[in-house]
């Protein structure tokens, strides 16, 4: 008996490696917000790409990659429970590489404009690269969007992204040293802390450029959302969307937001010429609790679903972007096309072109120095 038992054993290794039995493929589990990992493994600068999961304990879930250090997805629950993924992006990292785009990236070295890509320094001018009319726009083509950041997961909650801007990239002096780490608390928000150190004296605005849209359906419009953004002031633009250098009050006018306001009540209002040069909202607000982290900076709202979500910032101002030049022509996650305010971007920074703005507050760095900012985009239901 024991033979023959041995002897059916036998027969069965023999059968199965040959085929005899199909070894039974594992399928891949997606994210919450229906990412694929093995769709976001490539290769950047000779660097490996990945997708990176945070969860809480809340069901919250946030999803990066290291092109760009970009958050690819946010799920958070509507007023039903349903989950909804509130930022627009792409499902793959090809996508991400074909697209010349800033969906979720962490901008650098100077978000924002720079008027036609100049500033001088110390009394030595540099030259930027220039990618927005005459201007520079998030450190140009080749900014921090577009470059690898190493990533190191702590835990199931958080992340460290790290690059070095070397000295003379993108036309900025001095050897960058930045760290950002993104946050998920069990109070459902994604804290971002940055931190800068440079061997020479240069400028320094990152932030990150996530695109909401908190209906989780970006074939919907973000003109529905009510908008709060507790700033009083903000600088005005030339056509060309750099500022005048000077500072208005928002009292009386479509950028009066301290009230909550629907965004779409006010924004093509021909009659004012701020929205004319911008095709709707594209502009930076001071606050008027500035660098104040414990008090809500912007709060916004999308009635369809009942998903809030507030800015805090330690930084002095916001660039509320509507989405105007979304044009339909790139296709994000479940083949949506990316139209015409399908999404906003609430961008806490330093005000734009501060390098050529004596009267701004100053965006240089020293060696020595500490460079730090603090954002945090909280969710909830109501």
């Amino acid at each position: 008996m024991q033979r023959t038992i041995f002897s059916l054993a036998f027969v069965a290794i023999i059968l199965s490696s040959c085929g005899g039995s199909k070894k039974q493929e594992v399928a891949e589990t997606p994210t919450l917000s229906g990412l694929y990992a093995s769709k976001f493994k490539g290769t950047v600068d000779e660097k490996e790409t990945a997708l990176y999961v945070l969860k809480n304990t809340a069901g919250m879930e946030v999803t990066v990659t290291n092109f760009g250090g970009r958050i690819v997805s946010i799920a958070v629950p509507d007023k039903n429970g349903t989950i909804k993924d509130v930022v627009l992006g792409f499902d793959s990292i090809g996508a991400y590489l074909g697209n010349d785009s800033n969906f979720g990236a962490l901008i650098g070295r100077y978000g924002n404009r720079i008027a036609k890509g100049q500033f001088t320094l110390d009394g030595t001018t540099y030259n930027l690269p220039v990618n927005n009319g005459e201007n520079s726009l998030h450190g140009g083509n080749k900014g921090f969007h577009n470059t690898y950041f190493d990533i190191r997961q702590i835990d199931d909650q958080s992340l460290i992204c790290s690059y070095t801007s070397v000295d003379g990239e993108a036309g900025y002096p001095g050897n960058l040293q930045v760290k950002v780490t993104y946050t998920l608390t069990d109070d459902n928000a994604i804290a971002i802390a940055y931190e800068a150190t440079t061997d020479k004296p240069t400028v320094v605005n990152l932030t990150n450029h996530s695109y909401f849209n908190l209906s989780g359906d970006p074939r919907q419009t973000i003109l529905e959302h009510v908008l709060f953004i507790n700033a009083d002031r903000y600088t005005p633009v030339k056509a060309d969307l750099i500022p005048t250098g000077k500072i208005n009050p928002v009292k009386a006018t479509p950028m009066d937001f301290t009230t909550p306001t629907v965004i779409g009540d006010r924004i093509d209002d021909a009659t004012f010429e701020q929205l004319v040069f911008g095709t709707g909202y594209d502009h930076n607000w001071i606050f008027t609790a500035s660098n104040d982290v414990n008090t809500v900076a912007c709060k916004l709202i999308c009635p369809s679903t009942g998903i809030f979500m507030e800015v805090y910032t330690s930084e002095p101002a916001v660039q509320f972007y509507s989405g105007n030049f979304l044009d339909g022509s790139q296709t994000g996650k479940n083949g949506i096309a990316y139209r015409q305010r399908t999404a906003l971007c609430l961008e806490t920074q330093h005000y734009p072109d501060s390098p050529n703005q004596p009267s701004f507050p100053s965006t240089t760095l020293r060696p020595g120095e500490t460079y730090t900012s603090f954002c945090k985009y909280k969710f909830g239901v109501e």
